[in-house]
């Protein structure tokens, strides 16, 4: 049988060979891939899983929500020359005309003098905010047990949002902060516990942490946000879709009775008279606590004898994560 005849190839002819290849990331830390919309569900599940790692670490059992405006700060800055921003925790100001009247501005036009007062009305509300969520803090942290119960949360920002966190802060306990990542810069308020300073970039799952944890809610005065966040638990209650009973104060009868009739919608039939129920109005921080402390104590207090019980085994600090938990037992792993 003969052989084949030799080929000879010339060496130009060659494919170069390819140059070498660089690690893939790991899908973890493939940014492209995270921030696609196919790395949609992973961060969905992020922030539902990472909030609930923190709560677990921290010993977070329930909560109190403030909603209200993020537009206005407290007396001790109200009474120097204020700034409207253009947008929540924005730092673009609003236009001139939207601004204040100011101390010897000749003749400020209604809009302004409208503005000037509602920054004192608006102040006092976040200095009742403030108050209200001291409070609470201080009357939370001398229930017996190891966990933390009713921690005032709110949306991490400012106004009203800092008024809750600053008086939990200043009372000593825990307070969270859920922010939300906006197309505007909006930074956390300084007054959040570390730990448990929160930043979401969906809004439903945001709201879901509102939800989940909270035995409580108050709403101060605010706008679009507000009524939006509001509304959406008043739904949840009035549908049973929460599991638990819920205390919600409104804060501010004659702000709200402006912005929304509630009697109406009850009058020409929208939702049921005992759905007047779900809410109380409350003028005063001390009697929006009375509220509080008896709707807390009722649905979520009064017979917890074997929950108090079980939960005298619970250490004073930050629960173990899994690979503390699993201890020298397996392979430390990252």
């Amino acid at each position: 049988m003969s052989k084949p005849p030799i080929q000879n190839f010339d060496t130009d002819d060659l494919v170069p060979s390819p140059a070498p290849l660089e690690n893939a990331p790991l899908a973890y830390e493939n940014q492209d891939f995270i921030g696609s919309p196919d790395g949609r569900l992973i961060r969905i599940m992020s922030e539902y899983s990472e909030p609930m790692a923190r709560f677990r670490r921290e010993r977070i059992q329930d909560t109190v929500v403030f909603f209200g405006s993020a537009r206005f700060v407290g007396m001790d800055e109200a009474g120097r020359e204020m700034e409207l921003l253009e947008n929540t925790g924005s730092v673009t100001l609003a236009p001139e005309e939207e601004q204040p009247a100011r101390a010897g501005e000749a003749e400020p036009t209604e809009l302004k003098r409208m503005r000037a007062e509602a920054a004192v009305e608006m102040a006092r509300y976040y200095e009742d905010a403030r108050t209200l969520a001291r409070m609470m803090t201080e009357w939370s942290m001398k229930l017996p047990g190891r966990r933390h119960r009713f921690v005032i949360t709110s949306g991490g920002g400012p106004g009203i949002m800092e008024a809750a966190n600053r008086g939990a802060w200043e009372a000593g306990g825990k307070t969270i902060g859920l922010n939300i990542k906006l197309p505007f810069e909006q930074m956390p308020n300084p007054y959040i516990t570390p730990a448990l300073n929160l930043n979401f970039h969906y809004f439903f799952m945001r709201k879901y942490w509102f939800a989940y944890l909270a035995k409580a809610l108050v709403v101060f005065p605010g706008g679009f946000g507000t009524l939006d966040e509001m509304f959406e638990l008043l739904t949840l209650d009035q549908t049973h879709k929460l599991a638990k009973k819920i205390t919600v104060v409104i804060y501010g009868s004659d702000y709200w009775k402006k912005v929304i009739n509630l009697q109406m919608l009850a009058d020409k039939g929208a939702i049921a008279v005992k759905d007047l129920d779900l809410f109380k109005f409350a003028d005063t921080p001390e009697e929006a606590f009375k509220i509080l402390q008896d709707g807390l104590i009722e649905n979520h207090l009064t017979g917890d004898v074997d929950e108090r019980r079980s939960d005298e085994s619970v250490p004073a600090g930050p629960e173990a994560n899994a690979q503390e938990l699993l201890g020298p037992d397996i392979a430390k792993t990252q």
